[in-house]
Formats: C-alpha cells, structure tokens, sequence
C-alpha cells in the first residue's frame, strides 16, 4: 500500500444524512478530528470503527470504503 491518501465516501453519506463531523464522531464514539481524517484519507480506520460508520451512515462498509485496484 502507499502513502496516498484512501477514497472513501464517509464524507458524503455524513452530508446526505444531514449532520456534522462532531455529531457523527459522538455516535460512533470518536473525536471530530478523527471523522476529519477518515474523510481526507488520512486515517484508515479500524474494522470495528468502519462497521459503527456504516451501521451510523445507514450503509455497508463495501458502500463506504470501495476497493480501488492499484497499479502497477
């Protein structure tokens, strides 16, 4: 893996479901700063902190965290 940041699109369903940072990171149990990274990239969450995002955002993990194929 690289040092590039990750796609993900908790950013997205975060704004389609009408909240902030700080209240997505209160329901799912993190700091604002943390929901701040996930969405740039900066900070692959773990398993378990993906699963609340999802169950939180009303989607699955896959919708969230989409598998991109590196190149060569």
């Amino acid at each position: 893996m690289t040092g590039t940041p990750r796609e993900n699109r908790v950013r997205e369903f975060r704004k389609k479901s009408r909240i902030t940072q700080a209240e997505l990171g209160a329901q799912v149990g993190v700091s604002r700063q943390s929901i701040v990274s996930t969405e740039k990239g900066d900070y692959a969450p773990s398993v378990y902190l993906a699963l609340r995002l999802a169950r939180s955002l009303g989607t699955t993990v896959e919708e969230l965290f989409p598998l991109t194929e590196e190149g060569p």
